[in-house]
């Protein structure tokens, strides 16, 4: 995959809840989000991630669903944010996403290249999203499967 300075790697996921964020069933993906977080803030190639007052984004609304919460960073590049999601406590955590969250037929994650310095929203989250939903891959937006690079070729 061939990086361009000017442009870092925006992503989003979204995860439909199984039980309310309190509840037992989440308390060890709740109690590990902190500790997680900080390991993705301290990560080589991190550059900015979705959080509110919490310190999280699982209180930020997305796509008008009481049950979804987001996940949305900005990284160097695609080795970078690789490097954090199959490493460490991340990848712990992964493993048991299945336990949290339900299964969705629909893509519930989208990655697409942004301008060094923008901070995508989530409106332009969700629009991504949902234009991955419709279209499949594009340059717009694609998925860890089909990547595209900065300038819209297939990597």
């Amino acid at each position: 995959m061939t990086t361009d300075s000017a442009h870092h790697l925006a992503q989003v996921n979204i995860a439909r809840l199984r039980a309310p964020l309190d509840s037992p069933l989440l308390r060890d993906f709740t109690e590990a989000l902190d500790p997680v977080n900080a390991t993705a803030d301290g990560a080589d190639g991190f550059v900015w991630r979705l959080q509110s007052d919490s310190g999280n984004a699982t209180d930020v609304p997305v796509l008008g669903d009481d049950w979804l919460i987001i996940n949305m960073s900005v990284w160097r590049d695609l080795p970078s944010l690789k490097a954090f999601m199959y490493a460490g406590r991340h990848r712990e955590l992964l493993k048991r996403r299945h336990e949290w969250f339900e299964r969705v037929g629909e893509a519930m994650a989208a990655l697409w290249w942004v301008a060094d310095g923008h901070r995508p929203t989530v409106a332009e989250a969700e629009e991504r999203l949902l234009h991955l939903r419709e279209h499949g891959p594009t340059p717009y937006a694609f998925d860890l499967r089909t990547v595209f690079g900065p300038h819209g070729r297939e990597d």
